[in-house]
């Protein structure tokens, strides 16, 4: 694993070309600060690329404020406003279950604990890290496909899955860097980190980066 200065040089230079990157679509949700639409653009993102989910999140955000508006919309209305996200289906049938339960067990607000929101259908660690660290602010680490492929890409962590990923960051990753690790290394896979043949030739971090794993690269 990086020592701790090492991962305090990759979070400054991939916090220095975040500018220059497209964000996340969550992360452009989070500027409402609402922990509400950050869980539904983070369920709707799971297997969508983005300009999809922000499409969907968006339309969505015009019919509804709250979990009860959402879920009168019933599921039909909810699967035409947010095609064609991955698995548009399953993820109305969902939402509505969702929004039905934070209206009727949380009086239309989200928990901001772990345990409660890997209750809720279709929630998993990444959504409800999100929604602990975007929406309320509050240390977690999210792991998605970046966050776990970069984080052994660049030897940080040495790990088989996400969940181990997410366990052993939380043992390395100074505390300061949690809630913005995800939104560094998303926005760094999605422009220049690809999952299949990175642009290793324009990376901030080329000369350092020891490639676990990459087997070509542009």
């Amino acid at each position: 694993m990086r020592e701790a200065r090492n991962i305090d040089r990759i979070v400054a230079v991939l916090s220095d070309e975040l500018k220059n990157w497209k964000v996340p679509v969550v992360t452009e949700v989070a500027c409402s600060s609402n922990p509400f639409w950050i869980l539904i653009s983070t369920v709707l993102s799971l297997r969508t690329k983005d300009a999809a989910t922000r499409d969907a999140a968006f339309r969505l955000m015009k019919y509804a404020d709250t979990p009860k508006q959402l879920a009168e919309l019933g599921v039909s209305a909810i699967q035409k406003l947010i095609y064609p996200v991955g698995f548009y289906r399953v993820k109305a049938n969902n939402i509505v279950k969702i929004c039905n339960i934070l209206h009727n067990d949380y009086n239309d607000a989200v928990p901001d604990n772990l345990t409660e929101l890997l209750r809720l259908p279709g929630v998993g660690r990444k959504t409800a890290n999100l929604v602990i660290t975007v929406g309320y602010n509050k240390p977690g680490i999210c792991v998605d496909t970046h966050v776990h492929q970069i984080s052994n890409r660049l030897g940080i962590v040495k790990t088989k899955t996400p969940f181990d990923t997410e366990m052993a960051l939380r043992n390395c990753l100074p505390k300061k860097y949690w809630i913005r690790f995800n939104d560094l290394l998303v926005a760094f896979g999605q422009n220049i980190c690809k999952s299949v043949s990175p642009f290793c030739s324009v990376c901030p971090l080329d000369s350092e980066c020891p490639k676990i794993g990459v087997i070509r690269h542009r």
